[in-house]
């Protein structure tokens, strides 16, 4: 009897290591470029242990803010004393009329509320003409005043 040599059976598997290798080295790699990749601005924001929302601010002072509104397309309005909103003013007009009130009244609010569709650019000149104007203290309206 000759000898004869076992057969083996084919098996056809993947040999995952060198996809692991390479997985673990794409890892590694993404680990170390996403601290570069994050978009941003760095901002010191403002901290404030006694900051009021703008009913407490007005419990003090029975006269109502000075509202400044902002439309979308980067229209003026002007409210005092929760009279009609006056619309359509330019800025110089706005910023005479706020500095009149407020030499009436120093101890009123100014309130800046702006359309959610108006471009952020459109309040940061309003806020800072009112910051060139004078007016050392603006709240940020976020929801209608209730009347």
């Amino acid at each position: 009897m000759a000898y004869q040599p076992k057969k083996r059976k084919m098996t056809a598997e993947i040999n995952v290591v060198p996809y692991i290798d390479v997985m673990l080295v794409l890892l590694i790699i993404f680990m170390v470029t996403a601290p570069f990749v994050t978009q941003g601005v760095d901002v010191e924001l403002p901290s404030t242990v006694d900051a009021k929302p703008a009913a407490e601010l007005n419990e003090n002072n029975d006269r109502a803010p000075i509202i400044v509104e902002v439309s979308q397309d980067g229209h003026l309005g002007l409210s005092v004393d929760n009279q009609d909103m006056v619309r359509g003013l330019g800025l110089n007009d706005l910023l005479t009329r706020v500095r009149a009130e407020l030499q009436l009244n120093p101890n009123s609010s100014v309130m800046v509320g702006g359309d959610a569709r108006a471009p952020y650019a459109y309040i940061i000149e309003t806020l800072d003409a009112l910051n060139q104007a004078g007016v050392s203290s603006v709240g940020l309206m976020t929801e209608p005043l209730e009347q």
